[in-house]
């Protein structure tokens, strides 16, 4: 595994190290793996999004739907028929 080194300020490094010993986590380097991760995690998140609304400007104009529509083809993606 390799090394950082880091340099933060005294507030900082406190904050860490209290999260770090909160029992949740074995050290600092735990924690700042973890925070590392949920960043990750974040950004594949927001890239998802991003894809998504592009693909929906793509798709073309939008339509309005009636609420009976709406609530058809919400039934037809779950899989559920008329019989419930």
């Amino acid at each position: 595994m390799a090394t950082v080194t880091v340099s933060l300020p005294d507030p900082m490094k406190e904050w860490i190290e209290t999260q770090a010993r909160n029992g949740q986590f074995s050290g600092v380097s735990d924690y700042v793996r973890d925070l590392v991760r949920r960043d990750q995690a974040r950004k594949d998140r927001r890239e998802a999004l991003i894809q998504a609304l592009i693909e929906g400007e793509e798709s073309g104009p939008a339509r309005e739907w009636t609420r009976e529509e709406l609530q058809a083809e919400a039934r037809r993606r779950a899989g559920v028929t008329n019989g419930g």
